[in-house]
């Protein structure tokens, strides 16, 4: 490892920092819930108000564990049905049932467009792995390894804790640090020395909430103010702006005092 370097290991969200199918998901979700109210305005003779990207995609879905999302959106509307369980049929009026409806959306979009990496992230966990430092990706989402096998990264990290493993291991979603922590653990680094990148406000709180080196946020729905509020040591737009691995040492070194 480069000794130069202040920091030992960086762990990764995946959607909308690794990869751009955060756009993907979240047209997803807008597509099952739309649908789900309209039923439910025909049904209960609720009036319909779409679900939008500002107002409900951002404070109550995105970053969440699928399930946690639509309980938390709900919620919000007021509206209570049961939980259910994870293997509903996508019919079923639960919430596992929606959380799958919006699952088979999200593949529907996946297996006709696949997915693409942000060039500047590809170019920065290239340069990561080459200094010798650990790897590990992050996420909420229970598509990550087709995801990450679609864009030829799978192999790349030496930790993937996602939405499969945090059932098997029972792990708490953000803003629970669980993910991130457990993601820290598998590659043996202590969480002062560890970076964590996300693009998501409940991600964010995570990394805050384990007490890592630096919590970097991206901010790619001009949604600065509100990662800076969760308590991003540093936001930016696209990680070019960080100036690769140096720039990133140099930044962990500022915070990490």
């Amino acid at each position: 490892m480069n000794k130069n370097l202040s920091f030992e290991a960086v762990i990764f969200d995946m959607d909308g920092v690794i990869t751009k199918t955060a756009l993907t998901h979240a047209a997803a979700w807008k597509k099952m819930f739309d649908e789900y109210l309209k039923k439910r305005e025909k049904e209960h003779s609720e009036k319909f108000v779409e679900f939008t990207h500002e107002g409900d995609y951002l404070p109550y879905v995105d970053g969440k564990p699928r399930y946690k999302g639509v309980a938390s959106f709900l919620e919000s509307r007021g509206i209570d049905i049961p939980f259910g369980d994870p293997s509903d049929n996508p019919d079923k009026e639960t919430v596992c049932g929606l959380g799958n409806r919006k699952n088979i959306a999200f593949n529907q979009v996946l297996e006709e467009e696949g997915a693409e990496v942000y060039p500047s992230t590809a170019a920065l966990i290239d340069e990561l792995k080459k200094a010798g430092i650990k790897l590990g990706v992050a996420s909420s989402s229970k598509n990550c390894k087709p995801v990450l096998e679609r864009v030829n990264l799978l192999d790349v990290f030496d930790a993937r804790v996602d939405g499969v493993v945090s059932a098997e291991l029972n792990l708490h979603g953000k803003p629970e640090p669980d993910i991130f922590t457990t993601a820290c653990d598998m590659v043996k680094k202590t969480y002062s020395k560890s970076i964590v990148v996300e693009d998501a406000v409940s991600g964010v709180q995570a990394g805050v909430k384990g007490k890592f080196g630096l919590t970097i946020g991206i901010a790619r729905e001009n949604n600065v103010k509100e990662l800076k509020e969760a308590g991003a040591h540093i936001v930016v737009e696209d990680l070019e702006e960080i100036g690769g691995i140096e720039g990133l040492n140099k930044v962990f070194k500022e915070f990490s005092k």
